[in-house]
């Protein structure tokens, strides 16, 4: 995305956009719905702790660790092979994205390095820090094209200071343009898919959209499957209109299904307790 131009609240313009607006009132509905359910106001943790689980086992999935929610939910140790290291390393993203909030609200840039360091678990000097020209990036499932490190750069603090002069744009509109801006980027060596979508998460929470973060977006993005996503992806790439009104709509579909899901939750624990 373009962070320069004529319009002064470019997040906002987008806003605008077809079909935006329908996706905007859609999610909002949904979300609604979870927070009017009456566990809600009886067993909202337990709603957030198991929307934490299955979030970071839909963000798992998307960057290859296709694991069954009991998995993830029996498995302590997270060290093992491959798969394993990424879902360990979307679990500590998940618990970590709650406590950057007031830190993403005055330093965005802090906070994506923070997420960088937590997912990768590593003191190496990659780590943290946004890739240097010739650097590789290990985001195999990820084809898109791979802007330079001074395009990273650029369009990175671009993004930061749309965050920190704030937006009338709509929260979704917002969280979208994060995560598929992490993604198009890919700003760090590698896990920047889980870092993408844990900064989408910070964004749903910090806005008010979702306060108690209960509507996992991972969890429908998950749903939606790959192929969907990278799809989405590419319209976002694209710039076009068309393209990013459509990536908008799938990230709100996302969000709509994570609501979906934590309603299915309340309403099992509703029934338990009957």
């Amino acid at each position: 995305m373009s962070t320069t131009g004529a319009t002064a609240d470019p997040l906002a313009a987008l806003g605008s956009l077809p079909g935006v607006a329908e996706s905007v009132e859609s999610v909002r509905k949904a979300v609604d719905r979870v927070y009017g359910h009456r566990i809600m106001r009886r067993r909202s943790n337990e709603i957030t702790s198991e929307a934490a689980l299955r979030g970071a086992r839909g963000s798992g999935a998307l960057s290859g660790a296709d694991w069954a929610l009991e998995e993830v939910r029996r498995r302590t140790d997270f060290s093992g092979d491959d798969e394993a290291r990424v879902m360990g390393a979307a679990l500590r993203l998940t618990a970590e994205a709650g406590q950057l909030l007031s830190i993403w609200r005055q330093s965005p840039l802090r906070v994506l390095a923070r997420l960088h360091l937590v997912a990768a678990a590593s003191d190496a000097d990659e780590v943290g820090r946004p890739r240097r020209n010739g650097e590789p990036v290990d985001e195999p499932l990820i084809e898109l094209p791979l802007p330079d490190a001074d395009e990273v750069s650029g369009r990175l603090e671009g993004l930061s200071q749309l965050i920190i002069a704030g937006s009338s744009a709509p929260a979704l509109v917002t969280a979208a343009v994060v995560h598929g801006e992490l993604i198009a980027l890919r700003p760090f060596a590698s896990h920047n898919g889980l870092v993408a979508r844990a900064a989408e998460r910070i964004v749903l929470i910090g806005s008010g959209l979702d306060p108690k973060s209960v509507c996992a977006a991972e969890v429908g993005h998950a749903e939606l499957g790959r192929a969907a996503y990278l799809a989405a992806l590419d319209g976002y790439v694209s710039g076009t209109p068309e393209g990013m009104a459509a990536w908008i709509a799938h990230c709100g579909r996302a969000v709509e299904l994570g609501a979906r899901e934590s309603t299915a939750v309340c309403e099992a624990l509703q029934r338990g307790a009957a």
